[in-house]
């Protein structure tokens, strides 16, 4: 089928899915719900991580939408975007059938990754999900977001101080089974933890340094609102460049546990076809099944 506009018949709303071309009845395929982060749209998701461009190669249905709150700024918040999602799944595995969903993973983009983060929480998504990727959008176990990420715009925040919480970019520990993909720039972060609380829970090796990915074209897209105002940390024009991958081999049913690294990027530039690839090939390496089973 490709691409096309969906529409959420419960509730009118419109999002984004995409299948392999050729897909056959009965085919086993991988899936993926794409959530932005705060102030975007599906559209600008769907190009800052373009899985729907491996669609055919790894069978994969991805599903793209947009958040309901549009004023002060798009957010994935309350009980409206909680049941848009949960119908949009609940339409893939119709569509699909749910024996044939071999994994399901949340993704999500800044506040779309914590938005996942969050889902995790909740009973339907504990049972059916395998793994999380979060691009930009919290690690579980500590991470620090330097100051130069809090660029003033539109009224932005300072970042909290010292004492007031978790620390900007950390997740909160799932309560799920389910393997684990962090990917950062370099820039947005201070530096990347050598150990993995998650990578502990189910009692993986050391970490270990996988051939870097080089990319010699660019991402897709990058935030157009910040246009010579931004900085390394928040984001730049889109360009080629290198990923660092880390795994934690051995983890218990064979988990996928990494920290994806891009180099000289920060939070907005598009995914590079490389290493958005390196991270498909590790999203459908991992076990699967849940949806299958529940």
């Amino acid at each position: 089928m490709g691409a096309i506009t969906a529409v959420d018949e419960k509730t009118g709303r419109k999002f984004y899915l995409d299948d392999p071309d050729d897909l056959k009845p009965g085919e086993k395929v991988t899936f993926l719900l794409n959530l932005h982060g705060g102030g975007s749209v599906g559209a600008w998701q769907r190009a800052y991580f373009p899985a729907c461009d491996y669609r055919d190669k790894y069978r994969l249905v991805v599903a793209t939408p947009s958040c309901a709150t549009k004023e002060p700024m798009r957010m994935w918040v309350g009980a409206a975007d909680d049941e848009h999602l949960r119908n949009i799944v609940d339409m893939v595995f119709q569509k699909y059938g749910r024996e044939n969903i071999e994994r399901f993973w949340l993704v999500g983009h800044s506040q779309g990754g914590m938005t996942s983060n969050r889902l995790l929480g909740q009973d339907f998504y504990k049972q059916n999900v395998d793994g999380w990727l979060s691009l930009s959008g919290g690690r579980i176990g500590p991470i620090e977001l330097p100051a130069a990420f809090f660029v003033p715009v539109r009224g932005s925040a300072p970042p909290p101080a010292a004492g007031d919480g978790p620390r900007p970019g950390r997740a909160a520990m799932p309560e799920a089974d389910l393997s684990f993909i962090f990917a950062t720039g370099e820039h947005e972060m201070v530096a990347l933890p050598e150990t993995s609380p998650w990578a502990e829970k189910y009692g993986a090796g050391p970490r270990v340094r996988q051939p870097d990915v080089a990319d010699t074209e660019p991402g897709q897209i990058h935030d157009t609102t910040r246009e010579g105002r931004s900085n390394a940390a928040w984001g730049l024009s889109p360009r080629p460049g290198v990923a660092q991958v880390w795994t934690y081999p051995g983890a218990r049913d064979g988990r996928v546990i990494a920290d994806v690294v891009r180099l000289d990027k920060g939070h907005t530039e598009g995914l590079e076809p490389k290493v958005t690839e390196e991270l498909i090939k590790l999203m459908v390496s991992a076990p699967g099944g849940k949806a299958q089973r529940a």
